[in-house]
Order: C-alpha cells, then structure tokens, then sequence
C-alpha cells in the first residue's frame, strides 16, 4: 500500500495524511469526552446519594489513597463545582467533535474527488 501511496500526486498524499490525522485527533478527542462523561455520571451518582444523607451525616472523601472525614455541605459544594466544570469540558469537547466530523467529510469529499478516474468526455 505504501507503494501505491507514493504513486499518488503529493497534493493528494498531504489529503491522506491530513485525513489520518483529523481521525486520530476526534478518536482522542471522542475517548476524552467518554472519559468525562463516565465521571459526570458517577459524580451525579454521589450527589444523589449524598442529598439522601441527614445534614449531620458523617461523611468520608478520599484524597489519594486515605479517607478523610469530611462535613457533607462541603463535599456537596465540591461536587456541584465539579460536575460543573466536567458539563462545561463536556460542552466544549462536543463542540470540538462536530468540528473535527465536518472537517473531516470536507476532507473525504475532496479525496474522492482526487481519486475518481479521470474519464474522457
């Protein structure tokens, strides 16, 4: 394949390997936001469950690998702050996906044209 490549105009290659790239960049981009969106859930998770909890509660939160006794209004503040900012990285990261899809139809639009036979009129 690689061979047929060189054969290729060198404007095409430069399509070819754009298009590697843009496809690479929406796979991080898409694991990234997955990512986030798994720690949105489990966040959310914990507000439920906290908002299940007396005022008074004892509550726990882990820093690294110990557990700290904790006051619960305060894990609910750091919580809400958190899933706050994973919605807005979210947002941001979707944002960035439709980007990266459009880019890349426009690309392979251009290459199928680059690579359709040329037929004589």
């Amino acid at each position: 394949m690689g061979e047929e490549v060189s054969k290729l105009p060198p404007h095409v290659q430069q399509r070819l390997l754009r298009l590697q790239q843009l496809q690479q960049t929406l796979q991080a981009v898409m694991t990234q936001k997955q990512q986030l969106e798994l720690e949105l859930t489990e966040t959310e998770q914990a507000l439920e469950e906290l908002g299940k909890l007396s005022k008074d509660a004892v509550v726990y939160k882990s820093i690294g690998s110990l557990l700290v006794k904790t006051e619960r209004d305060k894990v609910v503040k750091e919580l809400n702050e958190r899933k706050e900012l994973l919605n807005m990285r979210i947002s941001v990261l979707g944002k960035q996906e439709e980007r990266l899809r459009g880019q890349l139809k426009e690309l392979q639009a251009k290459l199928q044209r680059d690579l359709q036979p040329i037929t004589p009129p």
